[in-house]
């Protein structure tokens, strides 16, 4: 690789340049304007510059830092619309490792380009294959997508790469290491040469370094505070680590969140069951809680966003699948339920508090046997946070250092239950399976759990996010143009266990009995062997037992 310009940056984000002074056009800064969007921050100011030249780029900055417009106003300003000519050939490709990612980027690239009327398709599996294909068909300008569906609709002749003139891999450390290195490669290998190639992320391990080479022109590396003592995260968000026994995690939680001006709240597990067994507990409690985890369909984990977003729950337990991708303004306090494994995915869990300037707090708890482990995580974020206090839900330092008022009870006080809940979020059915009805199907709510349940996919993995739902719908749904769709498959699906229930004899319930006729023997005599051991026992005359005398 070329000699590579590196621009470190330690000015306050809040005193950066307005987007107009760096070149971004007219109807966007209008269009930013209406978000109450001014001024820049630091990756942005270095960023849109050279990416309105048409240079490559790795941007390397913390996380909720402002990567999204430091690569997507570029995007935006360089485009043609459908108003200016476009012929609905994707221009702009996006590359993101979650699902929530990519709904988060379309979502702020759609209000970013919204004066001009530039079409942003988030495309991940989880969900239904035709309105994709459907939108694909209209024509869009932006696509943003995870690998495997990508691959898939690649596949099946239903998207065009051959226009693309603008790739960005965001979040390319995460990327690879959910494993999608190999998918990765195939798609930057299916775009044309001449085009521009952006690459953000928080870190830069020496995968990232090696994938630039191959498939960058000349990358110019700009940096914002990246050195471990000035995380953005770490400089803004207050940490606290307390020793806590496993059997009292939960009662020091429900004290937690009574804390006084709690804002929005992420708890984050190490496990899918654990985040949902804790969410469980929490509403039975009687908090307004929802959970984002990998057992949970599209339909529940876009539900539970939308809730937290809006307010309708004011705490989310979530795996580290929501660790990126989740931009709420508001979030005051992240608990990591169980401590992190390693030094990045700290940083990325405490980053969702402190963003952009803002303020949180975050907890780590930590049992013993974290210790060894935690003592690396320190080391590598340079942090100076001194021995962790063995903490449990009666300390008193527990309530003096987050505020929480004098026995504050086990769960929340109905007078405070002031929260809609999950219940009051609608349910919007992205995965074009058709609702299950009857015994099993709960309306959007399990045991003690709203929203527990809901278009649950089993056997999913946490490690692959995309392609367990992607490429395993496209192996069932391969051919789109002659599969049934899936109410026809459910209707045929009644037929198909009553005519396995006649030829086994077995006639439906409420139904006359079907005559099942014997096996009989073929012409050469040839019978069941059951049937031909019985007839060669001897048993007497006439097949009878004979009587004997005593």
């Amino acid at each position: 690789m070329n000699r590579v310009n590196e621009v470190n940056n330690d000015r306050p984000q809040n005193d950066g340049p307005t987007f107009a002074a760096l070149g971004i056009r007219e109807e966007t800064v209008e269009a930013l304007a209406a978000l109450g969007i001014e001024r820049a921050f630091a990756i942005q100011e270095y960023a849109i510059p050279i990416a309105l030249r048409g240079s490559d780029i790795i941007g390397r900055a913390p996380t909720g830092t402002g990567k999204t417009f430091g690569f997507g106003l570029p995007i935006i300003d360089r485009i043609t619309s459908a108003d200016e000519g476009a012929d609905g050939l994707p221009q702009a490709l996006i590359l993101v490792p979650t699902r929530e990612l990519g709904l988060q980027v379309a979502r702020d690239l759609e209000d970013a380009g919204k004066t001009r009327s530039i079409r942003v398709l988030p495309i991940y599996g989880g969900r239904a294959y035709e309105p994709q294909v459907e939108a694909l068909k209209t024509g869009v300008e932006i696509i943003v997508g995870t690998p495997g569906r990508l691959l898939d609709l690649y596949k099946s002749k239903h998207i065009k790469l051959n226009r693309i003139a603008h790739c960005v891999l965001d979040e390319a450390d995460r990327m690879l290491d959910l494993g999608f290195s190999e998918d990765v490669e195939k798609i930057l290998k299916l775009l044309p040469e001449q085009r521009q190639t952006m690459l953000f992320s928080a870190t830069m391990p020496d995968t990232i370094m090696s994938l630039s080479r191959r498939h960058m022109n000349r990358p110019i590396t700009v940096a914002a505070d990246v050195s471990a003592p000035d995380l953005e995260a770490a400089n803004n968000t207050r940490q606290l680590v307390y020793m806590t026994h496993a059997m009292n995690k939960v009662e020091v939680t429900a004290r937690i969140l009574q804390a006084r001006g709690r804002g929005l709240t992420i708890l984050f597990c190490r496990t899918k069951r654990a985040a949902q067994k804790l969410a469980d507990e929490l509403d039975f409690r009687g908090f307004a809680v929802g959970s984002v985890h990998g057992d949970l369909g599209q339909n529940a984990r876009e539900r539970a966003l939308r809730a937290f977003r809006s307010g309708k729950i004011d705490v989310l337990v979530a795996t580290d699948v929501a660790a990126r991708g989740i931009d709420v303004p508001d979030i005051t306090h992240v608990i990591n339920y169980d401590a992190p494994e390693e030094a990045e995915t700290y940083v990325h869990r405490i980053g969702r508090t402190g963003r952009a300037g803002a303020t949180g707090i975050a907890v780590t708890f930590l049992t013993w046997e974290d210790l060894p482990r935690w003592k690396i995580i320190v080391k590598a974020n340079n942090l100076d946070l001194g021995d962790p206090k063995e903490t449990y839900h009666t300390s008193d330092h527990l309530y003096s250092d987050l505020d929480i008022p004098e026995g504050a009870p086990p769960a929340l006080p109905s007078e405070l239950r002031k929260r809609d809940g999950l219940s009051a979020e609608r349910e919007e059915n992205v995965e074009g399976e058709p609702r299950k009805k009857g015994r099993g199907a709960r309306s959007g709510r399990g045991p003690r759990s709203k929203g527990r349940g809901e278009s649950r996919s089993e056997g999913r993995s946490e490690g692959d996010r995309d392609r367990d739902s992607g490429r395993g719908e496209s192996d069932r749904r391969r051919g789109a143009g002659d599969r049934r769709s899936d109410s026809d498959q459910a209707a045929e699906a009644p037929r198909s266990r009553q005519r396995r229930r006649i030829r086994t004899g077995d006639a439906p319930l409420g139904s006359e009995p079907q005559a099942v006729p014997a096996p009989r023997a073929d012409s050469d005599g040839d019978a069941p062997a059951r049937r031909r051991r019985r007839r060669r026992r001897p048993t007497g005359d006439n097949d009878r037992p004979t009587a004997t005398q005593d």
